[in-house]
């Protein structure tokens, strides 16, 4: 079992650009959704998996963190969300059980990332659709948990082996806050210029992971400074979805159908 990597946003320490862009990107998706059952991968703590639960939609959310799942199963149970610890390579579902499916900054984190849209293609029903939100790899700032980068055209040809119908656009921002993200990248290459050995990518790779994960929240402190707890103003409401992209895109946003699993199951003859 492969352990996936990865960072969380926090609120009042995470940037407000930072975090309305994961928020923009649910809501993208919920404007897709229709009733059925939706599994979301990466469901962390649980707080944007439950606003996709209606009397219509029932959700699933799977985690490999048992943090997270123990806190998403307490805090929102309740309101329709149903929790399971899982790893995202080798997902513990049925075949088909999903109409919907959601990997939300997830596919970055994998070594492999294939196995991963293998599983959701396998969970997925044949009428269903799943939704991919990773960042865009010329976009994209020095970061140790994303191992497995993507431009337009690579996500597509991935995702093209396992669906049959594959679309790749983009989340963006209006200017103002794509400012916000290229003034604290600035900030932040200052400060790695600091490393004149290139020390952090000397030294084994786990040492990096483990020093960014403790540095990051005073990191922020000082490259964001004022740029979080709301006081920026920036929300998911100055995000869009685009058909057009390019190498200022700030995530890839992409939708696929058909599952090529799914077809041979619908289609017997079509084996051998």
């Amino acid at each position: 079992m492969t352990r996936l990597t990865g960072e969380r946003p926090m609120q009042g320490v995470t940037p407000d650009s930072l975090l309305a862009l994961h928020d923009a990107g649910y809501k993208a998706i919920l404007d897709r959704l229709g009733s059925g059952r939706l599994l979301d991968v990466g469901c962390g703590q649980g707080f944007e998996s439950v606003r996709m639960a209606s009397a219509s939609r029932a959700v699933v959310g799977v985690d490999y963190d048992h943090d997270a799942t123990v806190q998403a199963a307490s805090r929102w149970s309740h309101d329709g969300l149903h929790v399971a610890q899982m790893n995202a390579e080798a997902l513990g579902l049925g075949t088909g059980m999903f109409d919907w499916v959601c990997s939300s900054h997830l596919i970055e984190h994998f070594e492999r990332p294939e196995t991963h849209v293998a599983e959701l293609s396998r969970v997925l029903a044949a009428g269903g659709s799943a939704f991919f939100l990773t960042p865009n790899e010329p976009a994209d700032f020095e970061n140790p948990f994303h191992v497995c980068l993507f431009t337009s055209s690579t996500l597509k040809a991935l995702l093209e082996r396992h669906f049959g119908e594959v679309w790749v656009g983009g989340l963006d921002a209006v200017e103002r806050v794509k400012e916000d993200f290229r003034g604290r990248r600035e900030r932040a290459r200052k400060v790695l210029a600091l490393d004149v050995l290139d020390l952090r990518h000397r030294i084994p790779r786990s040492w990096y992971v483990g020093a960014y994960t403790r540095v990051l929240p005073l990191a922020y402190k000082v490259i964001a400074r004022g740029d979080t707890g709301g006081t920026t103003g920036i929300t998911a409401d100055q995000f869009f979805v685009t058909d057009d992209t390019d190498d200022t895109t700030l995530v890839l946003f992409a939708i696929a159908r058909r599952p090529l699993r799914a077809q041979a199951d619908a289609d017997p003859a079509s084996e051998g």
